[in-house]
């Protein structure tokens, strides 16, 4: 037996529960992986309470980790007991251990550290999406992205200064605008007190910007839309403040011809020639030191709970990552 973090019913986070539970044997296509580093992640949270379904219940929660292959099924291909692997996308992964199929595994270089891939495949390979399939930033662009001092925001933050691009980060507070501008953010906004699109149009001369990135949702969709440039992007992936409901299409001619994307990493690596690309362009600016992930914190796997208080609480920055 091995110990899990599962759910019984949707809801808070006191109903997430340190179970036991029976891994059993890898199967065809399938390896069995102990877990080195868990990754914590919003997707989690609104699958706990049930915003996003993920079918019958009881269900071991967490979307990546990183750890060791302990045993390979048969018909397994380009895998081996002791590789060290990495995956997102793989419902399950707050557990000691687990069997799982091979399609969402990446073997991880040894320039990256287990803690470091666990908290960054998920959270990265949806930088590496938003910043070169929803919108291809190009040097020069100047772009928006709000939550910068977040997980995705501070990979993003550092990864499009990498790719020649002015950032502006939008944050709650000072101290979260210190944090972004130390990942890589060049003009901070306080969404909380300050005219988000005003600003915008004031650092970029009155022209907008092509692109703005929105984890947030409801709370910041108006200041994504009024901050862009005619035939801008607004690329919404997450809803931190609640889903956006009742969305106007006609609002898009109004301000100026404007593009809406809600993109999805499952989209983006939907195949191993896709997931390989994704993961290794992620792998190969973290290696160089070119993105540096930030593990704000570490919590017990059993103190799971806690962790999903803090990340609901906005009390957490940077990446989170739960030790099995």
């Amino acid at each position: 037996m091995t110990k899990a973090i599962r759910i019984h019913e949707y809801g808070g986070a006191d109903n997430l529960k340190w179970e036991d539970v029976d891994v059993g044997q890898p199967g065809d296509g399938q390896v069995r992986v102990k877990h080195t580093a868990v990754g914590l992640n919003f997707i989690d949270v609104y699958q706990r309470t049930g915003l996003y379904d993920i079918g019958a219940l009881p269900q071991t929660l967490g979307m990546e980790g990183a750890g060791v292959i302990e045993e390979v099924g048969a018909g397994v291909e380009g895998f081996a007991a002791g590789d060290r692997v990495a995956y997102a996308m793989g419902l399950g992964s707050y557990c000691e251990a687990r069997v799982m199929a091979t399609d969402r595994l990446v073997k991880v270089p040894d320039s990256v550290d287990d803690e470091t891939a666990a908290a960054m495949m998920l959270q990265g390979m949806t930088a590496r999406y938003l910043l070169k399939s929803s919108y291809a930033v190009q040097p020069g662009d100047t772009i928006l992205i709000m939550a910068a001092a977040g997980g995705v925001g501070q990979i993003m933050s550092q990864w499009a200064r990498h790719l020649g691009a002015t950032v502006i980060g939008c944050v709650g507070s000072d101290a979260k605008a210190e944090l972004a501008k130390a990942n890589g953010c060049d003009h901070t906004i306080l969404y909380n007190s300050e005219d988000v699109a005003a600003r915008v149009r004031e650092i970029t001369d009155g022209e907008g910007v092509p692109v703005s990135y929105d984890s947030v949702g409801q709370a910041t969709c108006e200041a994504s839309l009024d901050s862009l440039a005619p035939c801008g992007v607004f690329v919404t992936y997450g809803n931190a403040s609640g889903p956006i409901t009742d969305f106007n299409v006609g609002v898009l001619g109004a301000k100026g011809s404007l593009y809406v994307q809600r993109p999805t990493l499952a989209t983006f690596t939907r195949n191993r020639e896709l997931l390989n690309e994704c993961a290794g362009d992620l792998f190969d600016v973290v290696g160089a030191g070119a993105v540096k992930i930030n593990v704000g914190q570490t919590y017990a796997l059993a103190e799971t709970a806690q962790a999903h208080r803090d990340l609901e609480d906005r009390k957490t920055t940077g990446s989170t990552v739960l030790m099995p």
